[in-house]
C-alpha cells in the first residue's frame, strides 16, 4: 500500500512538473508572439491604410464598384517591399499587373474554363520569363492572370481590374518610398544583436573560466554560432536599408549613417571569428586545468560590458562612438597583465586585445589608429 501511494505520489508530482513547464513554455510563447506582433505592426498599419486608401480611389474617382485588386495590389507589393529591398516591390507590382492585364484581355477575347485557366498562366508565366523577369514577377503574373478569370468572370469589366492593380501597386510603392521606416531601423537593430551575443559569449566564457566547468565552456561555442547567425542577417539587413535611402528622395539625409552601418561588416565579422578562437581555447584551458589568473576572467567581463554599451547605441540607431574611452582603458589593462607558462593565457589574452581592436574599429576608428592605442604587454 506504501508503494502504490508513493507511486501515485510521483506520478502526481511529474504531472505538476509537467503542468508547470508547458505553462512557462506557454508564457514564452506569448511573449514571443506580441514582440514578433510589436515589430510587424507598423508593417500592417501601413498595409491597412494603403489598401483602404488604393480601394477608394478606385471607387470614388473611377467608379469602380469592387475594386478588389486596388487593395489587394497594395497589400501585395507593400508587404514585399517593407523590410526588403524596394527592388523586390517593383517586380511584385509588375507582376501583379502585367498577370492581370492579360487575364482580362484573355477574359475578353476567349471566356473562362479549364482550358482557359491553363492557356493564360502559361501564356502569362512565359511572358514574363521572357522579359527576363525573375520568380516573383513570373509567379505573380501567373497567379494574377487565373484570379482575373475566376473571379467574377465575364468581360463586362473591360480592363477596370488592371486598372485596380495598376492604382494599388503604385500607391503601395509610393509609400515605400516615402515611409521606409522598417528597412533603416533594422540594420541597427541586427548589428545591435549582433554585438549583444558578443557580450552574453564573452561574460558565460568568464563564468565558465571561473568555476573552472567543462561543460559550461563547451556550451559556450554554440552562442558563438548564433552569433554568426546574426551576422549573416546584418549583411542582408545593411544591403536593404541602403538601397531604400538611395531610391527614397524623402530619406537621402540617411545615405551618410547607412552607408556607415554597412561598414560594420568589417570589424564585425573579424570580431566573431576572434571570439571563437578565444572561445575554443578558454574550453582548452578548462579541459587541462590551466590556472589562469582571475584578471583574465575581469578583463573579459569588462570587454563584455563594452560590447553591451556598443549594443545599445546601436539598437537607437547611431555610431557607438561613446564606448572609445571604455574600450581604450580596457586595451591599456590588458597590456599589464602578468603572462603565464600556459599557452592558454597567451591565446586567450591575444584574442581579448584583438576583439578590443576590432570594437574600436566599430566605433568609427581606422585600424591602424585603433591598434595604436592598445599597448605593448609589458
Amino acid at each position: 500500500m506504501d508503494s502504490e501511494a508513493f507511486s501515485v505520489k510521483r506520478l502526481e508530482l511529474r504531472a505538476f512538473d509537467l503542468s508547470e513547464r508547458t505553462i512557462r513554455r506557454g508564457e514564452v510563447s506569448a511573449v514571443r508572439r506580441v514582440e514578433r506582433w510589436r515589430q510587424r505592426a507598423f508593417m500592417i498599419g501601413q498595409c491597412s491604410v494603403t489598401a483602404g486608401a488604393a480601394w477608394l480611389i478606385a471607387s470614388l474617382l473611377l467608379g469602380h464598384e469592387v475594386p478588389y485588386f486596388a487593395a489587394a495590389a497594395a497589400i501585395l507589393v507593400l508587404g514585399i517591399a517593407y523590410g526588403q529591398r524596394l527592388r523586390r516591390g517593383v517586380d511584385v507590382a509588375i507582376g501583379v499587373t502585367l498577370g492581370v492585364a492579360l487575364g482580362d484581355l484573355w477574359l475578353i477575347l476567349f471566356g473562362a474554363g479549364v482550358w482557359q485557366v491553363v492557356l493564360v498562366c502559361a501564356i502569362a508565366m512565359s511572358l514574363a520569363t521572357l522579359v527576363g523577369a525573375g520568380p516573383l514577377i513570373t509567379t505573380q503574373a501567373g497567379t494574377n492572370s487565373i484570379a482575373v478569370l475566376v473571379m467574377a468572370p465575364g468581360p463586362i469589366y473591360g480592363f477596370d481590374r488592371w486598372i485596380d492593380a495598376a492604382i494599388g501597386s503604385t500607391l503601395a510603392l509610393l509609400v515605400a518610398t516615402v515611409a521606409p521606416s522598417g528597412p533603416l531601423r533594422k540594420p541597427g537593430e541586427v548589428a545591435a544583436k549582433v554585438v549583444t551575443g558578443m557580450a552574453d559569449t564573452l561574460e558565460a566564457a568568464a563564468n565558465a573560466l571561473a568555476a573552472n566547468d567543462e561543460h559550461a565552456a563547451s556550451a559556450v561555442l554554440e552562442r558563438v554560432q548564433a552569433t554568426e547567425k546574426d551576422l549573416a542577417t546584418f549583411d542582408v539587413a545593411a544591403a536593404e536599408g541602403l538601397d531604400v535611402v538611395r531610391h527614397s528622395p524623402f530619406r537621402r539625409r540617411e545615405l551618410g549613417l547607412a552607408v556607415a552601418l554597412s561598414g560594420l561588416h568589417q570589424p564585425l565579422d573579424s570580431a566573431v571569428r576572434n571570439l571563437r578562437i578565444l572561445v575554443r581555447r578558454c574550453v582548452v584551458a578548462v579541459w587541462r586545468g590551466d590556472d589562469l589568473p582571475v584578471a583574465y576572467e575581469d578583463l573579459i567581463r569588462r570587454l563584455a560590458e563594452a560590447c553591451r554599451s556598443i549594443a545599445r547605441e546601436l539598437a537607437e540607431h547611431r555610431l557607438p562612438a561613446a564606448a572609445r574611452d571604455q574600450l581604450r582603458e580596457i586595451g591599456t589593462a590588458s597590456s599589464h597583465l602578468q603572462l603565464t607558462h600556459s599557452i592558454s593565457t597567451v591565446v586567450i589574452l591575444a584574442q581579448t586585445r584583438s576583439i578590443v581592436v576590432d570594437m574600436m574599429e566599430l566605433t568609427g576608428m581606422a585600424y591602424q589608429e585603433a591598434r595604436a592605442l592598445i599597448p605593448d604587454v609589458d
